[in-house]
């Protein structure tokens, strides 16, 4: 017997029930499905019994590349009907497909996803001549609202005409031609009795060709008129498949072999609990149909009785959010409706007929954007409340559930057994106050990081350190809403085994991203202290350390160096401090930054998240110096020269030159603001406000003394007010106002009483007796005091010039 092959679209009540019949009729000997191969013995896993909907969650990663992907299953998805029909028929059944980790999936998570991307300019040829908006409209018009008779061969001709427009990528073709395999063998291993194959549609045309068994001419002449297009022109395809197949070895049973991952990679599937949700298109969903909780109600009663479900649901959730919705609405809608259906030419109602009858009756307002349902796509904010109910609605709100006897991998029992020892098991409604000095308060800390980096919903953490050197030793933990904790659970044991190595490779996949920036790997660096650093591998502490030393903005990593070097210097909640980790990452972004900074360039203004950036690489030299690849000579030969750069931005040669000075001056160099402040002042009050900010923010504490008394390169005997006092008082009106924005925003960098005996200084110079911080108080920010006065002296000039001055 010839075998047969049913091309189906993923979650279609029409194919669903195709498929069912078929093996009703034929009673085949074998049924293939497209699905995991490596499956095939846990056929009996599978069919346990579990709540739709389920997915079969497949896991790879070795040293150079992670993949997962989902193979989704509800009531009316062809694939578990022709599982649950074949196995009730009696027939052998078995998956045909790669398994996931196999490279021909490398950039697809979701097995079932679609090739419609790739069939576009077919099915926009077929939308245009059915008059409708989208592919999924195309589809209920032709499949899912149209009678059965006849079924098959409308699914023949529309699967072989958009195949025919589409070229195959290299993942389809070994897919293709390990598939092909698995049907010669069961033709061969069948005898007399038929084989059924059911595949996504995409890939009926080519396993036809491909398997070449009797009773098949593996070509079929596609046309419009095949699936009832009066009218239409041209026959589309016919063009031969191509592919391998004939190479596949066998296993031991006979049939193709499996292909196996790596013995260095960790790979595996496992069966999860999937949703509603994440079934929907709407939600990003990939593959099959959109509006699962709708589609479901097809399968169960009826496109009749899943469109008067609809109408009913929508007004009665637009009701209870207080969207007023009269009788006469209601009746509107489904006239509407039922209109639509008539005029559309359906035999029965179609999901769009129903929705477009809704939003006809409901919305009274203009829509700034087309409908949803006119497209594929997920759902934009700032959508019509009216139109969110009706997606929602459709959606529906299932979540499937395992049998208890499901196998579920190593670190869901690894994370019950912590849960359960450390005091956590509660319920995700307990919440939790720990005393991060206690050393079980600390483990159980560690515990809830890494559940919460691995993305396991439960519980949130509302208070605690935000850094190590935080003065904070307590942390709190709120419940959370959990829903998917037991199929986040299974996803998770991707990772690992045990909880501490499933959260050390999170952790090193996020310093693998690509797009991560100095900001995303500093709360990788805290995530991993968090975690607890000695249960980490030692690949995360390299990759860390070396995505430090790519980064390209100084402000942002400046802000990692900080961090790090404040828990190498100073953790006492998580003991970190002195660790490998800290050090090799305070080396790696100490010698980048020195590489950028020499390299800035910029317009004037100051930058302080770059001036940060050089405290941190002065902290790194003065506290660290022996984790550094660059001396203490080395760093301040750097910055001597980013001193003497023209082109360097000014307030950076102004903190350059503050490092020079706290490191100890290069051999033949000078290190006198006194002499510095003079040549940058040629420049204007800008450029000395903001070389002075630079100044301040790194060697305040150097200069304070050349500042206040003169004290600058051996025997300066004028300090560095008596030569601020002078340059600013020779400023002429105009550029006194310019600079002094600049100016203040230098001298911000002195504490309070610094400021004051700097006051105190300027008093003494003027032989003026007074309160230097009453002169520090002003009643009005001072640079509009300074503009006021401007202001009058101008007035009193003009009334001069006119003899309107006043009298002496």
């Amino acid at each position: 017997m010839p075998a047969v092959f049913l091309g189906v679209r993923h979650h279609s009540p029409a194919c669903a029930r195709l498929v069912e019949r078929t093996i009703e009729e034929l009673r085949p000997a074998h049924v293939l499905v497209e699905g995991p191969a490596e499956m095939n013995a846990r056929l009996d896993e599978l069919l346990l019994g579990h709540e739709l909907p389920v997915a079969v969650f497949s896991h790879y990663r070795d040293g150079h590349r992670a993949a997962t992907s989902w193979a989704p299953l509800c009531d009316y998805s062809p694939e578990w009907v022709a599982l649950r029909a074949g196995r009730a028929a009696g027939a052998e059944v078995r998956f045909i497909d790669l398994p996931a980790w196999h490279p021909a999936f490398a950039e697809r998570a979701n097995r079932y996803a679609d090739a419609e991307v790739r069939y576009a300019e077919a099915t926009e040829r077929l939308c245009r001549h059915f008059a409708v908006d989208s592919s999924d409209a195309l589809w209920d018009r032709l499949f899912e609202v149209e009678p059965d008779d006849g079924l098959a061969a409308r699914l023949d001709a529309y699967f072989a005409l958009v195949r025919g427009d589409a070229e195959a990528d290299a993942g389809d073709r070994a897919r293709e031609g390990y598939m092909a395999a698995w049907v010669r063998r069961a033709v061969a291993a069948a005898g007399e009795r038929p084989v059924l194959v059911v595949t996504g549609g995409f890939h009926q045309p080519a396993l036809r060709a491909l398997a070449k068994v009797p009773g098949t001419d593996g070509i079929i002449d596609p046309s419009v008129e095949a699936l009832g297009a009066v009218g239409a022109s041209g026959a589309v395809g016919g063009r031969p498949f191509g592919g391998g197949g004939d190479g596949w070895p066998l296993g031991a049973d006979g049939w193709p072999q499996v292909p196996a991952a790596p013995a260095e990679a960790r790979a595996g599937s496992f069966l999860v609990p999937y949703s509603f949700r994440q079934l929907d298109a709407f939600a990003g969903y990939q593959s099959g149909m959109p509006s699962p909780g709708y589609y479901q109600q097809v399968w169960e009663a009826g496109p009749e009785a899943a469109a008067d479900g609809l109408l009913r649901t929508v007004v009665e959730r637009l009701r209870a959010r207080k969207f007023p919705v009269s009788t006469a609405d209601l009746i509107a809608a489904r006239s509407l409706a039922q209109g639509l259906t008539a005029l559309r030419g359906h035999p029965r109602p179609a999901r769009i007929d129903v929705l477009d009858g809704l939003a006809g009756a409901l919305i009274t307002d203009d829509l700034d954007r087309p409908l949803p349902w006119t497209s594929r796509g997920t759902l934009s904010t700032g959508s019509h409340p009216a139109v969110v109910e009706m997606v929602v609605a459709c959606s529906g709100d299932r979540t499937g559930r395992l049998h208890p006897a499901t196998p579920a991998p190593p670190l869901v029992h690894d994370v019950a057994a912590q849960l359960a020892r450390l005091g956590l098991d509660g319920g995700h409604g307990s919440s939790y106050r720990l005393d991060l000095t206690d050393a079980t308060d600390l483990e159980r800390s560690r515990v809830l990081h890494r559940l919460r980096v691995l993305g396991i919903p439960g519980h949130g953490r509302t208070a605690g350190p935000e850094h190590g050197i935080d003065p904070v030793f307590t942390e709190s933990w709120e419940p959370r809403p959990s829903p998917g904790r037991e199929a986040a659970l299974v996803e998770a044991g991707a990772y690992g085994a045990g909880l501490a190595e499933a959260a050390a490779a999170a952790l090193t996949e996020r310093t693998h991203d690509a797009e991560a920036g100095a900001d995303a790997l500093a709360g990788v660096l805290f995530d991993t202290v968090l975690c607890g650093v000695g249960a980490l591998s030692e690949q995360l502490l390299a990759e860390l350390a070396a995505r430090v030393g790519e980064l390209k903005a100084p402000g942002p990593l400046g802000d990692v160096l900080a961090t790090a070097l404040g828990l190498w210097r100073h953790d006492r909640v998580y003991g970190v401090a002195r660790g490998p980790l800290l050090g090799a990452v305070i080396d790696g972004a100490t010698g980048r930054l020195l590489w950028l900074l020499e390299g800035a360039r910029g317009a004037s203004g100051v930058d302080f998240p770059r001036l940060r950036a050089m405290i941190a690489v002065r902290d790194a030299v003065l506290h660290a110096p022996d984790l550094l690849a660059a001396s203490r000579a080395t760093v301040a030969g750097i910055a001597q020269r980013i001193s003497h750069d023209p082109d360097a931005p000014i307030d950076l040669r102004g903190a350059a030159f503050g490092l020079h000075r706290a490191l100890g001056a290069v051999p033949g160099t000078s290190t006198d603001p006194t002499e510095a402040v003079r040549t940058v002042a040629a420049a204007g009050p800008d450029a000395l406000g903001d070389w002075l900010a630079g100044l301040f923010a790194l060697a305040r504490d150097e200069v304070t003394g050349a500042v206040e008394s003169g004290g600058g390169d051996g025997g300066a005997t004028e300090s560095l007010v008596d030569v601020l006092d002078s340059l600013v008082c020779a400023l002429p009106d105009g550029d006194f106002l310019s600079g002094l924005p600049a100016l203040r925003q230098a001298f911000a960098f002195f504490p309070p009483r610094e400021r004051e005996r700097i006051a105190a200084k300027l008093l003494e110079r003027r032989g003026v007796r007074g309160s230097a911080r009453g002169l520090l108080r002003t009643t009005a920010d001072p640079l509009l005091i300074a503009r006021a006065g401007a202001l009058e002296e101008n007035v009193s000039r003009v009334l001069s010039r006119y003899g309107l001055g006043a009298a002496s």
